[in-house]
């Protein structure tokens, strides 16, 4: 009995260490930017991930995974990868408002998907637990949506008082050429705005399929080593993500103070994984991933504790109702 109930352990273990981890990462970039310290923070999770394999001695056992499992744990990897490209375009495009609550919503698609392929059961009971937590999701983003948009009619307003005095300075402008110009920035704009969701969205559906592939890819292979080496693929894509956007010369930049938070975070990360592996493992995803999910208790109380920080009670209730329906789901 105590066996069976470990995976619960595990996956509570993988929510505390994932909260903790988006403080220390808040923390390590203030100044860095933030795809550079995603690849040094995943170098720390790497090493940590193999120190637990040497010191599990499940080393050896790398000869004996099957090609289908060592393609499936490739493939997790890569999805990770995806999700945090997706994720890092859309913040850099869009409102890290409206960008990080999508990307939450990969909870009940990961429940949805392992119905599907996984073939788990969705009873009454865990039925509501989804929709509780789809309606707790819905009413944290609706909130910070509300606040985007009060953000966004102050720069409207900041845009409209800069362009009544540039026609003020600039009387031998056309009113045809300006007509032209706010045309195509009101262009520019609704592609902009396009983008950042389908990237939001890409993010939340690549993080659903790393959980679900990730299931796949752990069967019959020791959690430690699974993570290690689907660590060395999310290494590569996350290094190829700063060589892409010519960012490798500003790690030698990295303020001290912030490496310092940024290796930690990498430790926090490399134990949440190790734990959501491990859960994964032994537990069904439909529940291990909410249970993971609860990690923004974690975040909201340390966010009160060292920001000072505080959920409105429209967001308290949505996050009410998230914990009500994983409970569903656990019980």
């Amino acid at each position: 009995m105590w066996k069976t109930d470990m995976w619960i352990l595990y996956a509570c273990g993988s929510a505390l260490f994932a909260g903790v981890t988006s403080i220390l990462a808040k923390c390590g970039i203030r100044k860095t930017d933030s795809n550079v310290a995603t690849a040094v923070r995943t170098i720390v999770v790497l090493a940590f991930s193999w120190l637990m394999v040497l010191v599990v001695g499940s080393g050896a056992e790398i000869g004996q995974i099957q090609g289908r499992t060592f393609l499936f744990l490739i493939l997790s990897g890569l999805a990770t990868g995806a999700s945090w490209l997706c994720y890092f375009r859309a913040l850099q495009i869009g409102d890290i408002n409206k960008v990080v609550p999508i990307d939450k919503s990969s909870t009940v698609l990961t429940i949805v998907l392992a119905f599907v392929f996984l073939h788990e059961t969705i009873s009454l009971v865990k039925a509501a637990g989804v929709v509780l937590i789809a309606a707790g999701t819905f009413l944290m983003i609706e909130r910070k949506m509300e606040r985007s948009s009060s953000a966004e009619k102050e720069r409207s307003m900041e845009e409209k008082r800069s362009m009544e005095e540039k026609r003020s300075m600039e009387e031998k402008r056309s009113m045809e050429e300006t007509h032209s110009a706010e045309k195509k920035a009101a262009g520019q704009g609704g592609i902009k705005a396009k983008s950042w969701l389908l990237y939001a969205a890409g993010s939340a559906v690549f993080a659903s399929l790393t959980s679900i592939l990730g299931k796949i890819g752990i069967t019959g292979v020791e959690s430690n080593l699974g993570t290690a080496i689907r660590t060395c693929v999310v290494l590569i894509m996350a290094w190829a993500m700063v060589f892409a956007t010519g960012k490798q010369k500003t790690v030698k930049e990295i303020p001290r103070g912030e490496l310092g938070f940024i290796c930690l975070s990498g430790l926090a990360t490399g134990g949440s994984w190790l734990c959501y592996y491990k859960a994964l493992q032994e537990g069904p995803a439909s529940v291990v991933v909410p249970v993971d999910k609860l990690s923004i208790l974690v975040t909201v109380a340390f966010s009160r504790l060292v920001f000072g920080e505080r959920l409105s009670p429209k967001a308290g209730l949505g996050l009410a109702a998230i914990m009500a329906g994983t409970m569903l789901m656990l019980f």
